[in-house]
């Protein structure tokens, strides 16, 4: 959380007073880059020599791009990588490509990123693939339960060539969109403050009959079925309402999300159930990557490639050190300590039994239309037994010693 501790003792009056002059991508990319706390003189100065330098010469192409959930407090956190993407792009062209971001909700939120950049009103988008499978539904591919066993495991797949093949292209050709780089994490269930006196959960079979928020991911509500745990869609604006006053029992979400989009105060366990995919990603318009030519498309790619690097590094870090997604042991000063987040780590057997309820290996028949349809938009790709296969095959279970590879080139 790099960005945030630069900027903690900055008003968020101030921080918009600066962007005001500066423009908020040119004040971001200045704070992101700064060694330490900054002050509001600190933060202008560098602002005004990241805008001289990034405005020094007029851009071939200038890409917008949308991000949701961005605001003082979190900035995306430093881990979604956006702004890194961003600065590199930019000094990786010399300028020929510029990159406005523009985050906040201000231009387009979890659910529409996917559409704006479909439409071309976005040319870069962030947001969750499960909230973004609303809009673009094979997204769903990443979704089935249990496929993934771990981050490690994630991240063997999106380095892997087989993510070409199985998700990226079928991805552009459906939905006219490339994607490029993502977090990762598994979810899990959320509770609110209902369950804070009640004692840590340790088997599936207390969560049964919970009422769970859920986002837009059509495979992530069959695995909640199997799993009895009732998913409700809740728009995200009223969920910390809900699990304040125990409208809903918990949310499914994934643990940095909680502290990135200020929920650990409404928080009081963070169930480790790894059912499914929590992915940050970032994605762009087809069309505005073709309108590139080939060597800016290549600088696209490799700084994706290193942006993929940074957020696998930076976010298992962030995991235990700022988030507190740590069992038994949390550090005293992260996120999850101070807001007393218990995280409730299941055993290796209830995740099995987790995994038995409700995964296609031992459930089938409760995937069989999705799967189908998914399979026939991939061009008749056994889809999860190809990724189930496939990660399988990883020797890694630190997703810190997954070695990066540029996936497109096979």
């Amino acid at each position: 959380m790099k960005l945030e501790k630069n900027l903690a003792g900055i008003s968020r009056r101030d921080l918009f007073r600066v962007a005001g002059r500066y423009g908020l991508s040119s004040t971001l990319l200045a704070a992101g880059s700064f060694g330490g706390a900054m002050s509001l003189a600190n933060l202008a100065a560098a602002a005004e020599s990241t805008y001289e330098k990034r405005f020094s010469k007029e851009p071939k192409h200038t890409l917008k791009f949308g991000a949701a959930g961005f605001n003082q407090q979190n900035l995306l956190i430093e881990r979604a990588g956006c702004l890194e993407f961003a600065r590199d792009l930019e000094e990786r062209t010399d300028g020929e490509i510029r990159v406005e971001f523009i985050g906040n909700n201000q231009i387009c939120g979890q659910l529409s990123c996917v559409e704006k950049a479909q439409q071309g009103i976005v040319d870069i988008y962030a947001a969750s693939t499960q909230n973004s499978a609303g809009g673009a539904p094979y997204l769903n591919v990443l979704d089935y339960a249990y496929m993934f066993r771990s981050r490690a495991d994630q991240y063997y797949f999106m380095y892997s060539p087989d993510s070409q093949r199985i998700l990226r292209d079928p991805f552009e050709k459906r939905h006219g969109l490339k994607f490029l780089f993502t977090h990762a994490e598994l979810r899990g269930i959320q509770l609110g403050l209902s369950w804070e006196d009640k004692p840590t959960v340790t088997s599936i079979d207390q969560l049964a009959g919970t009422k769970n928020r859920v986002t837009g991911t059509q495979l992530g509500r069959i695995a909640m079925n199997a799993l009895n745990l009732n998913p409700v869609p809740v728009a995200w604006e009223e969920t910390l309402d809900g699990l304040k006053q125990g409208l809903i029992d918990g949310a499914e979400t994934w643990a940095s999300a909680v502290a990135y989009a200020n929920m650990s105060p409404v928080v009081s366990q963070c169930v480790d159930l790894k059912f499914f995919c929590g992915t940050e990603h970032t994605a762009m318009n087809a069309q505005s990557f073709d309108n590139l030519g080939g060597e800016l498309q290549d600088a696209v790619m490799e700084s994706s490639y290193l942006t993929q690097v940074h957020v696998q590094a930076a976010n298992e870090a962030a995991l235990v050190n700022t988030v507190g997604f740590s069992h038994p042991h949390q550090g005293p000063e992260t996120i999850f300590a101070k807001n007393n987040v218990r995280v409730a780590s299941l055993s290796d057997a209830e995740i099995k039994k987790a995994e038995e309820m409700c995964s296609p290996e031992f459930q089938p028949q409760l995937w069989e239309q999705w799967r189908e349809r998914i399979n026939g938009w991939a061009g008749g790709i056994d889809t999860y037994q190809e990724i189930y296969d496939g990660v399988r095959q990883n020797p890694h279970t630190l997703a810190e010693n997954v070695e990066p590879r540029r996936w497109w080139r096979g």
